[in-house]
């Protein structure tokens, strides 16, 4: 059973938040006080990173959000006010315009990473240099994770999350959830929804999301292109909390304006 944690819930917009791949569900504690005073905020914690489901191993990006769907429908929501994932978690927003089950009025993919479009062989390979890299990861100190995640940038905290994160993932786990990041299925093509739909990523991560980027282009089209000035890979609500949330804010009252 997937848990989703809850906040602000005397709020009528639902905010469905999805987190990057490695991460646990309160990697959004940087936005969620700023946010739970506008929207109703669920944020969906992974199994292989879900401290109440320690034995649970990561399962794919397809039943993930068959899950997620699963318990939003059966309370009778089947409309959100926005559905926001970074990284893996704009996988699982890319998902839930391919389902179509819930709908929204905002769909926005941070940084998200797209299916590969390259012959199965090659993506297995690619998930086992993402696999290798990642389990080395799992045994850095703090000195050496800090230098990987730009210690101008991150503090030794901010390390020390990461570490304990990565520490609480299986070897299945890391796999299946690169594999599955990398190769989830989409039911192309993929119908204009009523909602708008933003992919936006850092304009220091470009060259990293240049894949993503033409996937958007081809697949979604119908997709607005967002660059955020001086950020990198998941640094937007890291970092920038206060810019994050005011953005955010702009982007789903803009949607309303046009309605």
């Amino acid at each position: 059973m997937i848990t989703i944690h809850e906040f602000g819930k005397e709020n009528s917009g639902i905010l469905l938040m999805f987190p990057p791949l490695g991460c646990r569900w309160d990697i959004y504690d940087y936005v969620r006080p700023a946010l739970e005073k506008q929207f109703h905020v669920m944020i969906v914690s992974y199994p292989g990173l879900d401290e109440e489901q320690p034995q649970a191993d990561f399962t794919s990006v397809e039943q993930v959000v068959t899950e997620v769907e699963d318990v939003l429908l059966k309370r009778g929501l089947s409309h959100v006010k926005c559905l926001f994932g970074c990284s893996m978690g704009g996988g699982m927003v890319a998902r839930m315009l391919s389902t179509r089950r819930i709908t929204a009025d905002c769909y926005i993919m941070d940084g998200g990473m797209t299916p590969y479009e390259l012959p199965k062989i090659a993506t297995y390979f690619i998930g086992i240099r993402d696999y290798l890299m990642m389990s080395a990861a799992k045994v850095m100190g703090i000195k050496a994770l800090r230098e990987v995640m730009n210690p101008d940038k991150f503090s030794e905290e901010d390390a020390r999350y990461m570490l304990d994160c990565l520490g609480s993932m299986s070897r299945k786990t890391i796999w299946r959830c690169f594999y599955s990041a990398n190769n989830y299925k989409l039911d192309l093509p993929l119908k204009k929804p009523e909602g708008r739909v933003i992919y936006w990523y850092g304009s220091e991560e470009r060259k990293d999301r240049t894949w993503d980027i033409r996937y958007i282009e081809k697949h979604l089209p119908f997709a607005e292109l967002m660059e955020n000035e001086g950020v990198g890979h998941t640094e937007l609500f890291t970092l920038y909390p206060e810019r994050f949330t005011e953005k955010m804010f702009d982007v789903i009252a803009d949607y309303s304006e046009r309605r």
